[in-house]
């Protein structure tokens, strides 16, 4: 069967998100889920930090022109995360502990940032 073709940007996309899990799971996360999606959002990667589920948006930028990968997430991507993270929540029936963390990668260098949305 034929796969979709992705565009270069998709690429670099992927590129990163695989970079982030690698070194999510080098620091004892442990991988859930990659890419849910739902008529409200997506969440990148989906993982387990001990008891903690952890929301992953994971931003990749050649550069630091206009803020960097980080500053790319603004209001409107907040709540698709958390919209995003509600719906996947809905499978439990008692509601894990949870955080949302982001990675950004800007020119090759990757930084994780913990718990940086609050709801």
């Amino acid at each position: 069967m034929w796969g979709k073709r992705l565009s270069e940007k998709q690429k670099q996309g992927q590129l990163g998100e695989h970079a982030a899990l690698a070194h999510l799971q080098r620091h004892g996360l442990a991988l859930v889920e990659a890419n849910f999606s739902c008529k409200g959002g997506e969440i990148d990667l989906v993982m387990r930090d001990g008891p903690t589920l952890v929301f992953v948006e994971v931003r990749k930028r050649q550069d630091m022109a206009h803020g960097g990968a980080a500053a790319s997430i603004g209001p409107a991507k907040i709540r698709r995360l958390v919209r995003a993270a509600q719906v996947y929540l809905l499978r439990f029936d008692a509601l894990p502990e949870c955080r949302f963390d982001v990675v950004a990668i800007d020119a090759g260098q990757l930084e994780w940032l913990r718990n940086v949305i609050e709801v």
